[in-house]
């Protein structure tokens, strides 16, 4: 693997960009995500609801705290970022794909869905990646970790309908919501506004409250 800064001599040890507090938030967000899929392979969906949308509000914290601290070098926002991309891929692309296959008891009929969200939210992220926001300072399509947001919110109704119904109803739904990824529509930026992260911490808190009721 080569970049364009392969010339760029690092002046301190790989591990050592751990100690910055929002790549720890970071990291923390991947292991509500492993746990997550975890719970997802055994079955056990409301743990991994709770796991899902924690994954969500550490990365929206992360970035809080990156804009809130002082004395970052461009190493430190750029290292940063580059991880926060790639736990994005795993967080908001693999973990509700696999909600998608484990619900429908892999089947392979759910594979082509699978493949799909995965495909259009790497796209989604090598997008944004290259060409950032828009002029307007939004997002080009709708940004992936709404994918999360969204389908912890759907799965509360599962109980409403039978297995096979509602796997349907989730395969469908992540495919509306991989269109939307990859979709010209323009949406705020909403994990930039503190307000948008104390609502969100609400909802994860409310969340954690309603699937954490259900595993008693």
């Amino acid at each position: 693997m080569t970049t364009d800064n392969a010339t760029d001599v690092p002046t301190r040890p790989i591990l050592s960009y751990i100690r910055d507090l929002p790549n720890l938030c970071s990291l923390a967000g991947l292991g509500c995500t492993l746990l997550a899929i975890y719970f997802l392979i055994t079955g056990i969906y409301a743990a991994a609801m709770i796991g899902m949308i924690w994954a969500v509000g550490f990365d929206w914290a992360d970035g809080l705290i990156a804009r809130k601290m002082k004395g970052r070098t461009g190493a430190d926002r750029q290292f940063g970022g580059t991880l926060d991309l790639l736990i994005d891929i795993v967080s908001y692309g693999v973990t509700p794909a696999l909600l998608v296959l484990s619900y429908g008891g892999f089947h392979p009929a759910f594979l082509p869905v699978a493949f799909i969200m995965l495909v259009f939210g790497a796209v989604r992220l090598s997008y944004f990646s290259t060409f950032g926001l828009s002029s307007d300072a939004k997002y080009t399509g709708l940004a992936i970790d709404n994918n999360n947001i969204f389908f912890v919110f759907l799965f509360m109704f599962a109980g409403f309908f039978g297995q096979s119904m509602f796997s349907i109803i989730l395969a469908i739904a992540g495919l509306c919501l991989a269109a939307l990824n990859v979709s010209q529509i323009k949406t705020p930026k909403l994990s930039g506004n503190p307000v948008n992260v104390v609502l969100l911490a609400a909802y994860t808190l409310g969340i954690t409250a309603i699937y954490g009721w259900k595993l008693l």
